[in-house]
């Protein structure tokens, strides 16, 4: 079975609520198990994670790297910020996909810099609650693994 691993970083504990405008009505718990049920479908194990605290991101991804599982992430405003999240995701030879529900390009300046997208495997935004979906579609196409 494959395995990934869904991380979302700060304030996305905050979906539903927060800015619904830009984010969307959702909340992360309604998009888990949207994302649970496509997953299983598919035959793959998904571990849904989110914290507020960068050092938990780093671990999550390390710990993704070393079972050979592959990573959603949506890491928030550590996005913009973080070389500890990027050389976690360097080091660990987990194959990841940045999300964003936003199109992070049609916003603030300082959201169109991500620290850590060159050394993901991809970069999906825009595309609300269903950007985690077209990650999880593009993490098991490049593994291999046959979707129905």
């Amino acid at each position: 079975m494959t395995a990934i691993f869904l991380l979302n970083g700060p304030n996305l504990n905050l979906l539903g609520q927060r800015e619904p405008q830009i984010y969307g009505a959702d909340t992360l718990a309604d998009i888990e198990a949207m994302l649970q049920t496509h997953a299983a479908a598919r035959g793959i194990a998904l571990t849904c994670r989110q914290s507020n605290h960068e050092g938990d991101l780093v671990s999550w991804v390390q710990e993704a790297g070393l079972a050979g599982a592959g990573v959603l992430l949506n890491a928030g405003a550590y996005t913009h910020s973080s070389i500890a999240l990027r050389d976690a995701i360097s080091g660990s030879g987990a194959k990841v996909v940045e999300i964003h529900l936003s199109n992070v390009y049609a916003r603030e300046a300082f959201r169109h810099k991500s620290m850590i997208a060159p050394v993901c495997a991809g970069v999906i935004c825009g595309f609300g609650k269903t950007g985690y979906i077209l990650g999880l579609d593009a993490l098991t196409a490049a593994s291999g693994t046959s979707q129905t």
